[in-house]
């Protein structure tokens, strides 16, 4: 017991590795801020601080982790909010071809390659018919929300007839 006594920073370091060893479990960035506030504790048992101090220390150092540290390392690494823009929901946002008239129950587009069913948003009460173009506005279940896309992409010229805008 007197050699512990002598060496407590080693005690310190022995709690930071099973904190560390138990974060490595959980991945939750909580015991790893505890690790952080044993660390701590273990420079001040080198400095010479007696245990209470130590323990003072251990506890303010976990604390200030936890709620100065930890959010940012949280948002950095397990950001659940982002959306990756794959499977259904990069759809959204593009333009698809109609190929059977959408209406606000029912109709057929063609959408990144692939037949989807569709129909147009709530508000819309025009029908869009084959060939035109439509905006995916949402994806439920196996059904595309579409709205109408404006005709800008034709212009009539009186001299020439009807031409396509090179922008497109």
């Amino acid at each position: 017991m007197g050699w512990l006594n002598d060496n407590v920073w080693l005690f310190w370091i022995g709690v930071a590795l099973v904190l560390a060893a138990i974060e490595a479990a959980t991945v939750d960035f909580v015991f790893i801020m505890f690790a952080g506030g044993a660390l701590a504790a273990a420079v001040a048992a080198g400095l010479g601080a007696s245990f209470p101090v130590q323990v003072v220390v251990a506890v303010g150092v976990a604390v200030l982790l936890l709620f100065l540290v930890r959010p940012l390392i949280k948002r950095q690494f397990l950001d659940g909010e982002v959306d990756h823009q794959i499977g259904a929901s990069g759809l959204v946002g593009r333009q698809a071809r109609v190929l059977q008239s959408v209406t606000d129950s029912d109709g057929r587009i063609k959408l990144g390659g692939e037949t989807w069913s569709a129909r147009l948003a709530a508000g819309t009460t025009t029908t869009v018919g084959p060939g035109e173009e439509v905006r995916v506005i949402a994806i439920h279940g196996a059904t595309a929300i579409v709205s109408p896309v404006p005709q800008t992409d034709a212009r009539t010229d009186s001299a020439t007839g009807p031409t396509i805008d090179p922008s497109t």
